[in-house]
């Protein structure tokens, strides 16, 4: 009987109408006397085992069987299992299989609320649809509206949940914060938002984890302004003073909007602080490259006997890359290792690797590498990309080698990689295979971002006709794909071609923007097209809207220093809104050191070492200026200051 038993607790159709009569008769008997049966609903290994099993008969009782009685859980939780019911509510199974006629006796519709929750928890969509249909079935669906809009939310089904809620007479805040909070997860902030403003236009008010939810809207969407007016709000309704959830979001909104002075001012003000919020403040000074603030972070935090988790050392070994600081980030990975940490933690293991790799320290970012137990394919990325961030192209083609002999198959990331790695030192064969393999996987289609990669590789290798084949044949092209193709024709020298590439950009409706420009004006500086530099020049911000750079005006001043027009030059470099890069005084230096300017030129080898006392380039020109001139004296002193600055 009870193999029986067991088999038809767990299939979905009634083997007859007397299994059913004997499964009630069962359970009639186990309310009757419990003390008769064992309980093993705690101890069971797996679900298809008896719940409840008789001492003497061997009978057993699933609970989670499509046989069960409807008024099995009510007589559970007035007898005190809790935690049996409990464990019928998580199950979906019984909820999903039961015929329409065994489950009249839920017309309040609470169980079926039960096996929704079960559902959302499960994020089993297909089960709760199944149940839709039978609350439509018995017209139970006002009475389940709630539960039917968060497991349609919680699933992704977000226009099904949309729909619901708007057909929902009664809409609460239960009801919106679940679907604000399923727009938030998918990115989807304007839409949460826009859900927001109508809840509140209905006068339901939001409560604390509504907050929550639109803050995590405006972080992902960067409305700091929005998030700002919901400070305010929770503020005055004195939330922040015990929901410490609702303080790291607002924490974590100002971080990821950039507004950290915002953040460390609240996370100071706030009652209580765990890691969590220590962990948002600390992740946006990294993600802002800020590594002093993100470290000063750290140790307030320990200082507080609040001890870093994984997520605590991923953002601080992010901000030691961004500053170089080694030291502190081999002190952080002996303490990872203390804590056995690296097992099974592949972000943290990643994050150790770039900490290194940036940090420029690779062999020791290759020697973790091979002491993982596991890699993958984001981890060998990591030290391939810091290969080439460090100019070494030979050693970053030799790891995706290594890669693919462990049988990792590259990604669109690592093919960017490898494809700046070919570029670097010209190996144009190894790019061409690349690009063979790429179009065949056909990542094209989807990546231009790869495809500009392409070009840029062909344009340094020299291979400008096929960079500019590739180019037309991508299926969409960007300012940075013509940029690229430009810049290419620009460095080998082919200016008129470069040129022509700009009104074939045009003519496509794109724009550009600073770096094409500053090809542009280098080419119209090498071939001496000193009025269309002018005009190209003027253009960017009349007819482009085009902020320039410092780049720009350098080539610019390089433009006129060659055409003999340093009064132009000079007027050009006053205008510029920040005089902070050495660059623009080296190019009008150089410019005086063709013409013979000592005058000019000594102020702007003044400005230069304002800027960088110990840069070796101003001394020579100005040193060249002086000799030029017969005055060797000058020439000695300045090539004196040179050797005491660079000592």
């Amino acid at each position: 009987m009870s193999g029986k038993l067991h088999q038809l607790g767990s299939c979905g159709v009634a083997k007859s109408e007397e299994d059913r009569r004997r499964y009630e008769s069962l359970w009639n008997e186990f309310f009757r006397d419990p003390s008769q049966w064992w309980d093993n609903s705690t101890s069971k290994r797996s679900p298809k085992h008896a719940d409840f099993k008789h001492k003497f008969t061997k009978d057993s009782l699933l609970m989670d069987g499509c046989y069960n009685p409807p008024w099995v859980i009510e007589e559970l939780r007035r007898r005190g299992f809790a935690s049996l019911s409990g464990e019928l509510c998580r199950s979906t199974i019984m909820g999903a299989a039961l015929p329409v006629s065994l489950i009249k006796a839920y017309e309040d519709g609470a169980a079926f609320v039960v096996s929704l929750r079960a559902c959302t928890k499960n994020k089993d969509l297909h089960r709760g649809i199944k149940l839709h249909d039978n609350i439509l079935k018995m017209g139970l669906v006002e009475k389940c509206s709630d539960a039917l809009v968060t497991m349609y939310a919680k699933c992704g089904e977000l226009e099904k949940a949309k729909e619901l809620l708007n057909l929902h007479n009664s809409r609460d805040v239960i009801t919106w914060t679940a679907l604000i909070a399923a727009y938030a997860r998918k990115g989807q902030s304007q839409r949460a938002l826009n859900c927001f403003d109508r809840m509140q236009h209905e006068g339901i008010s939001p409560n604390a984890v509504t907050y929550t939810c639109i803050l995590n809207a405006c972080a992902t969407m960067g409305a700091v302004v929005k998030g700002e007016e919901i400070h305010n709000v929770v503020a005055k309704q004195g939330l922040l003073e015990n929901n410490i959830v609702l303080g790291n979001a607002l924490i974590d909104m100002y971080a990821k909007c950039g507004a950290l002075p915002k953040a460390q001012d609240l996370i100071e003000r706030l009652p209580s602080r765990d890691v969590v919020s220590w962990n948002a403040l600390i992740g946006g000074y990294a993600r802002e490259g800020q590594g002093e603030q993100a470290l000063t972070c750290f140790e307030h935090m320990q200082h507080e006997g609040i001890s870093p988790d994984a997520v605590t050392y991923i953002c601080i070994l992010k901000a030691c890359a961004t500053i170089g600081e080694i030291a502190k980030g081999e002190e952080i990975h002996d303490e990872i290792r203390k804590q056995g940490l690296l097992q099974n933690n592949m972000a943290l293991a990643t994050a150790l690797l770039d900490m290194y790799a940036k940090c420029g320290a690779l062999s020791k970012a290759q020697k973790l590498l091979k002491k993982l137990r596991f890699r993958n394919v984001v981890s060998w990325n990591t030290l391939i990309a810091g290969y080439v961030q460090d100019g070494q192209g030979k050693q970053a083609l030799d790891c995706l080698n290594l890669m693919q002999r462990e049988g990792i198959s590259p990604d669109a990331v690592t093919y960017l990689s490898i494809l700046k790695a070919c570029a670097t030192i010209r190996a144009i064969e190894k790019g061409q295979e690349i690009h063979e393999r790429i179009a065949k996987d056909g990542l094209l289609q989807d990546s231009t971002m790869l495809g500009n990669a392409l070009v840029d590789m062909y344009a340094k290798c020299g291979a400008l006709s096929k960079a500019q084949d590739v180019l037309q044949k991508l299926p969409s092209r960007n300012v940075v794909s013509w940029s690229t193709l430009i810049e290419g024709y620009a460095q080998e020298g082919q200016g008129e071609q470069a040129l022509h590439c700009f009104e074939l950009m045009l003519n496509e409706g794109i724009r550009p923007d600073a770096v094409t420009f500053v090809s542009l004006l280098n080419v119209c500086s090498h071939l001496g097209l000193v009025d269309m530099g002018h005009a190209l020049f003027a253009s960017m911000k009349t007819k482009f809207g085009v902020i320039p750079n410092s780049e720009c005006y350098t080539c610019m001043v390089d433009l006129l220093g060659r055409a003999g027009r340093l009064e132009r030059a000079l007027e050009l470099v006053q205008e510029m809104p920040s005089l902070q890069r050495s660059a623009i005084w080296l190019a009008l230096l150089d410019a005086c050191r063709v013409r013979g300017d000592i005058n000019l030129g000594r102020w702007a080898f003044e400005q230069a070492v304002q800027v960088n006392k110990s840069h070796g380039p101003p001394y020579i020109l100005m040193g060249q200026i002086y000799a030029a001139a017969g005055m060797q004296d000058k020439a000695r002193n300045i090539e004196a200051q040179r050797v005491k600055y660079q000592a």
